[in-house]
């Protein structure tokens, strides 16, 4: 296992949350490569700087040229032209949350300062100009996914709340003593808390999938598994620690066949391909817009519309009713029934708008982008000295998203990504990301992440090898 004694604990004191770091105002490291690292900046800067002499748009995406995608599409992306602690910004926390284009930004802004107001609920202008918006954005989430109609999508606050939705409206009414719901150890914890939860309320068990040799959750041990007491499988479509794609069309017929129903969490797999639910057949499906260039505050929860249509309400208030008497009340049908009191109006205006600008690119093209830069990351991060990387090794067989998570020999994670950070201006990820069982599983209580999207480049790739040998460098001079 890590221990967190490493130098760094003489500069700098951390408190290690769920993905935050809280830490002292920046400071300056004693730094034997400062030769090496100004070499880096100089580099990166000159590149930077041809970047943003390209004008930045106020729609989207980039026109089509020899150029990557990445170097296309960056200008539509304010936020990435910034200095961070000295250093020309490298953005590689993507995995965690994306950024957002100046298109969604602009729907914001005319959503507020053109027609602010409540949906389903006036007759004047904006009001109703506010419903017509709010109702697009949920066509156009259900043609994104393919949904066969829009009422199959139900607006929440998030792909955690959408889950929540799941268990405790179709779990709470359909589950029962000795029934099981099949999990994997690689979940994200807002895929295993709700149903232990729900398991605890209705008597239910929870069974988990383990990886294979190749680091992979095991499918053909989730199979086996499958029985006539499996009402639910709960998966991951993208691992977020462990880059793997699961076979989800095959995970679907296993558990048809076995009367199950299958939720899929597809937060790390809906902003970086095609997932058509109709193809899949999955009766549930959760994503977050904050994931997919989209506001926060708002996710979705697709479900086909007979299970909709025989689950009850998650939460009670305005909105999710029909006739309201003082004895009892009656509701409204799929999705009003599941979107108690006033929506996050805006913000799924804004996913409306992000969907638009994924879709202007294409997601054929940014799957095919991701692909080739999950290798190039892959294939450099295994130049580092003692690193070892999380997941499945790249195969004509076997394919990784642009995301490795990773950890170092004798170095903890969280002083790796503070010194990339502090000294380098590259910001990812360190600590458990939501999935403490399967850092248990790999012996080890954190682990750092590099996670990339279509607006990212090979430079940015080459900056964070860089900065992580420099990183790397510091550190064992100290032993």
């Amino acid at each position: 296992m890590l221990t967190h004694f490493s130098c760094l604990q003489r500069f700098l004191s951390t408190t290690i949350m769920e993905g935050v770091v809280l830490k002292a105002p920046s400071f300056t490291f004693p730094n034997p490569n400062s030769t090496f690292r100004s070499s880096i900046a100089r580099r990166r800067y000159s590149y930077y700087l041809s970047v943003s002499a390209s004008t930045v748009r106020e729609t989207g995406p980039a026109s089509i040229g020899s150029a990557s995608l990445g170097h296309r599409t960056r200008p539509d992306f304010p936020i990435l032209h910034q200095e961070v602690n000295g250093s020309k910004l490298v953005y590689l926390d993507n995995a965690a949350t994306s950024q957002k284009p100046v298109a969604v930004l602009k729907a914001l802004q005319n959503y507020y300062e053109g027609y602010n107001s409540n949906v389903h609920r006036g007759i004047h202008y904006l009001s109703a100009k506010a419903t017509d918006e709010y109702e697009l954005a949920r066509k156009k989430v259900a043609a994104f996914i393919n949904a066969a109609e829009s009422r199959e999508i139900v607006f929440t606050r998030n792909a955690t709340e959408a889950i929540n939705l799941v268990a405790y409206s179709w779990g709470l009414a359909n589950l029962k003593p000795g029934d099981e719901i099949i999990l994997t150890i690689a979940e994200h914890h807002s895929a295993i808390v709700p149903w232990q939860l729900a398991a605890q309320k209705t008597g239910a068990v929870l069974k988990f999938v383990n990886l294979n040799e190749n680091e992979i959750p095991d499918v053909l041990e989730l199979k086996g598994m499958l029985s006539a007491k499996t009402k639910l499988v709960m998966v991951h479509h993208v691992s977020n620690v462990l880059a793997s794609v699961l076979p989800m069309e095959d995970i679907v017929r296993w558990a048809h066949d076995a009367g199950a129903k299958v939720l899929v969490d597809a937060c790390q797999s809906v902003p970086h391909m095609v997932v058509d639910v109709q193809s899949l057949d999955a009766d549930f499906l959760v994503a977050s817009s904050h994931k997919m260039c989209g506001p926060t505050g708002v996710g979705f929860l697709y479900g086909k519309a007979n299970h909709l249509s025989d689950m009850p309400p998650f939460l009670g208030g305005g909105e999710m009713i029909s006739d309201v008497y003082l004895d009892y009340s009656t509701y409204a049908e799929p999705p009003s029934r599941f979107e108690a009191g006033t929506p996050a109006i805006g913000e799924a205006i804004g996913l409306g708008a992000a969907i638009d600008y994924l879709s202007g690119i294409g997601m054929k093209n940014i799957h095919d982008y991701g692909m080739e830069l999950a290798n190039y990351l892959y294939e450099n991060l295994c130049s580092v000295p003692d690193v070892r990387i999380y997941g499945p090794k790249p195969s004509n067989k076997v394919q990784r998203v642009a995301l490795c998570s990773f950890n170092v020999k004798n170095i903890h994670p969280t002083d790796i990504a503070t010194f990339l950070d502090q000294q380098h201006g590259v910001a990812i990820r360190s600590g458990h990301h939501c999935a403490q069982p399967l850092h248990r599983y790999l012996g080890v209580n954190a682990s750092a992440r590099a996670s990339l999207h279509f607006y990212n480049t090979k430079e940015d790739v080459d900056n964070f090898i860089e900065a992580l040998k420099d990183t790397v460098s510091f550190f064992s001079s100290y032993r």
